[in-house]
């Protein structure tokens, strides 16, 4: 590795200047994507932590997966974060008979009423947005969530023998109820890989049901101001990549990741006995990506261990499967990753930074 030595002496007169912008600069994103949080909760009783894990996937450029039981306001939080940006957003409501071509878009066949003339016109889908909510994304056979592979991905559409860019930014935000597994059809390894967070929405607090009841049940005034545009989100995901991670961070990232391997070496006992399959190396990226994320929204210049144990969870609950006997012995994936987390030995925070 190539090591570049600074000479202060030599530093440019304005460069002093370039750098209270670039401070100032970051400020004013960091203070917008506070007033994001701000505006969401408007509407959002709680569920502080569901949304901070939605915020660190969209500035680390990432899909996120919610999964929740009915009534925890999924749809709503992410209609709202929508409504709170200044950014085109879809909505797809995913249900047995949906086809491909729902989301993607479609040709018609158009005659122009003077010549008579017959031509193929493609009508772009609703993936065609800054902002997917694929609602109850299980609820369409694997053959159509397919469908969203490429967008989530390639961040392009491949259509009527065209190759179609995707706006910027882009995100899935999707939807999964848990509980109900009948008509369903569970969501492929490899799509689930490119979600960088598995988000769990849990029951609220007494004091926050009693607050959802008092906001839900009266007359609803509340409105949402967009406080977020399209050129800050970029501007942020750019600050996300270009946060430091020191080597000690970036090697802690890679032993979690390779430690959910049955076959490895440095494996818990618990990841031998009952890990049917561990996370790729996707995973050790969404540590690094979702860790620099929060430690921007925290006012850290750098990496921490923190970070990394921070967004274990969103992480890896859904690149790690269990096997039969876990599922047997009701041995939780969350209950796998604490084992990991406990495991695999963080580096100082002195080291890391």
């Amino acid at each position: 590795m190539t090591m570049h030595s600074t000479t202060p002496n030599t530093t440019h007169p304005g460069a002093t200047t370039r750098s209270a912008g670039d401070a100032m600069n970051r400020d004013a994103l960091l203070a917008a994507a506070g007033r994001l949080r701000s505006e969401v909760a408007k509407r959002i009783v709680g569920q502080e932590q569901v949304m901070e894990e939605v915020l660190m996937a969209m500035l680390a450029g990432g899909h996120a997966l919610l999964v929740g039981v009915p009534g925890l306001a999924k749809t709503l939080m992410i209609r709202s974060i929508a409504e709170a940006m200044s950014l085109e957003f879809r909505r797809i409501q995913f249900t047995p008979d949906l086809v491909p071509s729902d989301i993607t878009g479609t040709e018609i066949l158009e005659e122009d009423s003077s010549t008579g003339a017959r031509r193929f016109r493609f009508v772009r889908g609703p993936v065609f947005a800054n902002i997917v909510l694929a609602d109850e994304i299980n609820r369409t056979p694997p053959r159509t969530q397919a469908a969203l592979l490429e967008a989530m991905q390639e961040r392009h559409v491949t259509a009527a023998g065209e190759t179609m860019l995707l706006p910027k930014p882009f995100f899935v935000l999707a939807t999964q109820n848990p509980i109900e597994q009948e008509g369903t059809y569970p969501l492929p390894e490899a799509q689930l890989d490119r979600f960088i967070f598995n988000i769990l929405i849990g029951y609220p607090s007494e004091e926050e049901e009693v607050g959802i009841l008092r906001s839900t049940t009266a007359v609803d005034t509340t409105e949402l101001r967009p406080v977020l545009g399209g050129a800050e989100t970029i501007a942020l995901q750019q600050l996300v990549r270009e946060m430091p991670a020191s080597e000690p961070i970036l090697r802690y990232a890679a032993a979690l990741a390779r430690a959910t391997r049955p076959d490895g070496e440095n494996v818990p006992p618990i990841v031998k006995q009952y890990v049917r399959w561990g996370a790729g190396p996707r995973a050790g990226q969404a540590l690094i990506l979702g860790a620099k994320a929060h430690a921007l929204l925290e006012g850290r210049h750098a990496v921490a261990p923190q970070d990394i144990k921070r967004v274990a969870h969103p992480v890896l609950r859904h690149r790690v499967l269990v096997n039969f006997a876990a599922e047997a012995e009701g041995v939780t994936t969350e209950q796998v990753i604490d084992a990991l987390l406990a495991h695999v030995e963080a580096p100082s925070s002195k080291l890391a930074l």
